[in-house]
């Protein structure tokens, strides 16, 4: 999963400096179903509060699979989108996405689901082949 990238954003690269703001709108549009998934959590915890806001439904398909993983496991997109929405996101499995605010008081929360432990427990034979 690649992202599309502009010939304008690509000369930008090739002078120096990328605007960030350009590069989130690549991968917006380069990634729908991620920017989708993580932009509904970021609301929902903006609406409900909360430690944290998180999906534990599959991705309907390897696209949409393969669009989390691009922009999980990319520190460059991944830092962007946490700059861009103000949160910090946390990865499971093929697709459980977590957003947490910038709060240090959240901060354990935040490391019980990114331990070991949480990872063990948030495993499925379901989830094997994800």
């Amino acid at each position: 999963m690649s992202l599309d990238v502009s010939p304008a954003l690509l000369a930008q690269a090739e002078r120096g400096e990328v605007d960030e703001a350009d590069f989130v709108d690549c991968v917006r549009t380069s990634l729908p179903y991620a920017w989708e998934m993580i932009s509904s959590l970021v609301d929902r915890l903006r609406v409900d509060g909360g430690e944290f806001a998180d999906n534990q439904t599959p991705p309907p398909d390897e696209q949409a699979r393969g669009q989390l993983l691009r922009a999980l496991a990319s520190d460059a997109i991944r830092g962007s989108l946490e700059r861009h929405f103000g949160v910090r996101l946390a990865f499971q499995n093929c697709h459980r996405v977590a957003v947490f605010p910038l709060d240090p008081a959240v901060d354990e929360r935040l490391t019980r689901f990114t331990s070991i432990r949480g990872q063990l427990l948030n495993q499925s034979p379901v989830l094997r082949d994800c």
